[in-house]
């Protein structure tokens, strides 16, 4: 029997598996499409085979969206006020339609990034074995 472990496994490239992942394609071969629908991930590749129902985004990907969003459009909103002095409804008509568009692109193309960092280093199953329960 024919055991491989994580340290003899080959080794997965991080930041093309991210940038894959970014891209919304399969981590692994970067051909099929990530997602079944918006944010619903496939359970396996329909390209390469591979498994992608152990992912483990959980929270990561909305609290990274709203981390760059706010990052971006935050200093865009001061900057605008200060140099402008738009009326109150301008800033509404701007920037929600901003915040939540760039949202909506942002996140499924942030959760594949972590989808395929998970992969990369065989994390929640990804190495082949099962993430064993934890015992209280």
């Amino acid at each position: 029997m024919n055991i491989e472990t994580i340290e003899d496994a080959e080794p997965r490239s991080v930041w093309q598996a991210i940038r894959r992942g970014f891209g919304q394609r399969c981590p692994s071969c970067g051909e099929a499409g990530l997602y079944r629908a918006y944010v619903k991930v496939r359970d396996d590749c329909p390209s390469c085979g591979a498994a992608l129902h152990h992912h483990r985004a959980d929270d990561m990907p909305p609290y990274l969206t709203i981390l760059l969003v706010g990052h971006i459009l935050i200093p865009l909103v001061l900057m605008t006020e200060q140099a402008w002095h738009p009326e109150t409804w301008v800033h509404w008509a701007v920037w929600i339609p901003s915040l939540v568009l760039s949202s909506l692109w942002l996140l499924p193309r942030l959760k594949g990034a972590v989808i395929g960092l998970q992969w990369a280093n065989r994390m929640h199953g990804f190495g082949g074995e099962e993430d064993q329960p934890v015992e209280p």
